[in-house]
């Protein structure tokens, strides 16, 4: 692992809820990294952390060598430019068309005023995400796995070097889920970026991931390769890779 992007003990608690007890991770620059674990064992806070939704109790994130956590607002706003993030939901507004939602970073995040370039750009994003005619569509005329996309193309916009995926494939069909990983791995290729993906689809995991993260009782009790992981001896893990993929079987 490199210094690209590293979670140094971090703590986060919501009352007596402590759920992040000392996370320690580190991310390499152009890989795709994927965090899994059970349900409610604390793999979107630790996300929404490093994308600055949330602030730690204690620890710290370095992006690059520097602190996010204890930097300066205004260096801390500049560093948080470098990182894009895809929600559960998407989160487009409704009273945008697909063409404005994607716009949207643009004008109100990094106050691009050129009409022309703003059309040009958003025209290109959506022939990479495949909806080349959904321009003056409304999120509401989609399906679940178009919003997906035009969430996907919304942060492609603003070219971060990180983008975070906070459990990207949730509600979809098998196929359109496969879509949507094909993405994750296309957008690792073809631009580099560093990808960041929290799911709850193992299989997907082992094949497009270079690293996976286990996360248990708000620790990373593993991580490593995916062939490595698939031959841990982690008695939490082993059970919990081994029940994911028994179910998929059934």
């Amino acid at each position: 692992m490199d210094d690209f992007l590293t979670v140094n003990d971090l703590w986060k608690s919501f009352g007596a809820d402590h759920i992040l007890r000392g996370v320690n991770i580190s991310f390499d620059e152009g890989a795709v990294t994927s965090i899994i674990g059970q349900s409610g064992t604390g793999k979107s806070v630790l996300i929404k952390n490093i994308i600055g939704v949330l602030e730690p109790d204690r620890g710290d994130i370095l992006f690059r060598g520097e602190s996010m956590v204890n930097a300066e607002p205004a260096k801390r706003d500049e560093m948080r430019r470098h990182f894009g993030y895809l929600f559960q939901d998407s989160a487009l507004f409704d009273s945008m068309t697909v063409a404005e939602n994607i716009a949207f970073p643009l004008v109100e995040g990094r106050g691009e005023k050129d009409r022309d370039r703003i059309a040009k750009m958003v025209q290109e994003k959506l022939e990479w995400i495949g909806l080349p005619h959904e321009a003056d569509s409304y999120p509401a005329e989609l399906s679940g796995g178009m919003r997906k996309r035009v969430g996907l193309a919304r942060t492609l916009a603003v070219e971060p070097d990180v983008l975070l995926f906070d459990e990207p494939t949730t509600g979809l069909d098998p196929v359109l889920a496969a879509t949507i990983n094909d993405l994750i791995t296309r957008v690792n290729e073809e631009f580099g970026i560093t990808c960041i993906l929290i799911t709850h689809d193992i299989q997907a995991t082992f094949r497009i991931s270079d690293y996976i993260g286990f996360l248990y009782d708000g620790q990373i009790q593993a991580q490593g390769r995916p062939d490595e992981l698939s031959k841990t001896d982690h008695p939490i893990l082993r059970k919990f890779i081994s029940n994911s993929f028994s179910e998929l079987e059934v």
